[in-house]
């Protein structure tokens, strides 16, 4: 009887193990996998591309393909439903843009609205490079003075020495 007892908390302890597992999220991700079936191959690499381009609203700095949120999962859903209606791509981005905005792409296109977001880049990288010239020229300028200031050290030199 007392082996009996010795083992029931190992039991006891798998079972609640077991149903903490069961219990978390991350057990719940087997769950949340889409089984999808297209009647090409060419679809399938379609709605790869898509999914791979297009930006999770909720994430913001993942895709569709990557994300796990709700609004993802309606998001792939709808991209899979329009390739199976026989939808283009430009059909399906451009629907996506007008429900959600620019925002949904990763590369929105030009216009006067995202003109900085293609433009900062180049702004700051120009306005990072005549700040670090400015700072190395006044740096060089203080290590090695010019002739100018040379010569002018000289005659302010002789000019002391000549006056008794």
């Amino acid at each position: 009887m007392t082996v009996e007892r010795s083992r029931r908390p190992w039991i006891v302890s798998a079972v609640f193990g077991a149903a903490l597992l069961l219990g978390h999220p991350s057990g719940l991700i087997a769950t949340t996998i889409e089984a999808l079936t297209f009647a090409t191959p060419a679809q399938e690499t379609r709605y790869r591309s898509l999914v791979a381009e297009l930006r999770c609203l909720v994430c913001q700095n993942q895709n569709l393909a990557d994300s796990n949120a709700e609004l993802a999962q309606d998001l792939r859903r709808v991209t899979y439903q329009m390739i199976r209606a026989g939808r283009s791509d430009a059909e399906i981005v451009d629907f996506m843009v007008t429900r959600y905005g620019d925002f949904v792409l990763y590369r929105p296109p030009l216009t006067p609205a995202t003109l900085f977001l293609w433009a900062g880049p180049v702004i700051f990288l120009l306005l990072g490079l005549a700040f670090a010239a400015r700072t190395l020229r006044s740096r060089f300028r203080a290590a090695h003075p010019t002739d100018l200031e040379g010569q002018a050290r000289h005659k302010v030199r002789r000019l002391l020495d000549d006056d008794p």
